[in-house]
């Protein structure tokens, strides 16, 4: 497969455009990605195999008496290939129903500067490099406790570009880096085995500590061991980062997508302006973000990526647009019509969703706790309803927490409730602020959830 330079890449998609026209459409768009990923796979606590993807296509949507029609390719050294597939996507056009609420695309705007998402560092990383810190990680586990085993995991690099022109003048590229290292251990003593507990890091630059993500995997592992039961109570709970991004992605992040709440599936339609949350909460969904894992210049439908507010001090104020949403309401799109690379049309997602941080230090945050659970994982939250954000997951690991400390592990724990009391029932906010996926947080404490224990 041809690896494409920048100015091929914008090159390729100023083509396919214009062949669009040419052939009959009355807008068109072209999105090309190209990814170049090397990873190193562990496996049972050994370096298994190593691997490099190259991963690379245009997606086209053409638009002919409204109606969208869409086709891809991963033939880019081909021009017939990409011909053909402006070709298919007119044809799919034609062969559509019109859609009234169809506005056009987006029209070209001036983009922000963003920083700490390249690095050459990243780039150049080989194979031999990824097997070093996939070393550093499992030795840093395996002298940390003889009684854990580094179970799967890995190290990846990724060197990534995208590039999209339109019909209205939109032509632009970006390039970014992603690098991460992830471990999951169990832990076994006298007969018993702890849940899977895992740790990583993932960066834009090359700044992981795979020692550290060794030290702390094997660390939860450990103190997962000798768990009881706990009374079923509503009790304060402390959600770390990790069950933090499973709760909220299936849920309040559904519930500010345009189009959630266009289809009357979101319980915050109609309340801009009014208080959805505990005071202590600040949301934004910032797509500039320094070093975020979702920060680019532009969307990928070639809008500016921009930092929106969500909800400040409790109060919502605004809600994620697509080009095609926020054209519906009379609006700019927010820069989040996200797409899964160049086989897909774009669809509303997140950027970086920020909790911005309070001022206690984790200790502090468990400390004011005088009975409650921390919890790291969260198991069944895919089947939380977007709509009612109503849940209930099965917290593993978690522990116990007793006047102000960490007491033991607990197994067999649900959390029952509504992510938007949850939201109500924020009452601090730690200082360890991290980026888990899309989302950016502290550790929260939230007060009165419902726990099914024994």
């Amino acid at each position: 497969m041809v690896v494409l330079k920048h100015n091929e890449i914008l090159g390729l998609v100023e083509r396919a455009v214009d062949f669009a026209l040419k052939r009959g459409a009355d807008e068109a768009e072209a999105f090309v990605y190209q990814g170049l990923t090397t990873n190193v796979v562990i496996e049972r606590g050994q370096i298994a195999k190593s691997s490099r993807i190259i991963d690379a296509g245009v997606g086209v949507r053409a638009i002919v008496n409204k109606t969208v029609g869409f086709s891809y390719t991963n033939i880019l050294e081909s021009s017939v290939a990409i011909e053909e597939t402006v070709l298919k996507a007119i044809g799919s056009a034609r062969a559509s129903k019109p859609d009234k609420d169809w506005s056009g695309l987006p029209e070209k705007k001036p983009y922000g500067i963003v920083k700490g998402v390249y690095d050459s560092e990243v780039a150049n990383l080989s194979s031999e490099d990824l097997v070093n810190i996939a070393s550093a990680m499992l030795d840093a586990a395996e002298k940390t406790d003889e009684r854990v085993l580094p179970i799967q995991g890995g190290v990846g690099a990724s060197h990534l570009f995208m590039g999209v022109a339109n019909s209205n003048g939109v032509a632009i590229f970006d390039k970014g880096t992603v690098v991460e290292c992830t471990l999951a251990t169990i832990a076994q003593e006298s007969g018993e085995v702890t849940p899977i507990c895992f740790e990583f890091n993932i960066e834009r630059s090359y700044n992981i500590d795979p020692e550290w993500v060794g030290k702390e995997a094997t660390r939860l592992a450990v103190s997962a061991l000798k768990s009881k039961k706990v009374e079923t109570k509503n009790l304060d709970v402390i959600f770390t980062q990790f069950a933090l991004q499973q709760l909220l992605y299936f849920t309040l992040i559904n519930a500010v997508k345009a189009d959630f709440v266009q289809r009357n599936q979101s319980v915050f339609k109609g309340k801009i302006g009014e208080k959805v949350a505990s005071e202590k909460v600040t949301i934004y969904d910032d797509g500039l973000l320094d070093g975020g894992i979702r920060t680019w210049k532009f969307d990928g439908e070639g809008v500016p990526q921009r930092k929106t507010p969500i909800i400040e001090k409790g109060i919502l104020q605004s809600f994620l647009y697509d080009n095609y949403t926020a054209k519906k309401e009379g609006k700019e799109s927010t820069g989040n019509g996200a797409r899964a690379g160049y086989l897909s049309t774009p669809i509303i997602d997140a950027t970086n969703f920020h909790l911005l941080p309070g001022e206690k230090s984790p200790e502090d945050l468990i400390s004011q706790v005088k009975e409650g659970l921390i919890v790291h994982f969260l198991q069944g939250a895919h089947s939380s309803n977007p709509a009612s954000g109503e849940f209930s997951v099965v917290a593993t690991p978690a522990w116990k927490i007793e006047n102000g400390e960490i007491a033991y592990a607990t197994k067999g724990a649900m959390l029952a409730g509504n992510i938007f009391q949850v939201l109500k029932n924020i009452s601090a906010m730690a200082n360890n602020e991290r980026k888990i996926g899309q989302l950016v947080a502290p550790w929260i404490l939230v007060e009165n959830v419902k726990v099914v224990g024994k």
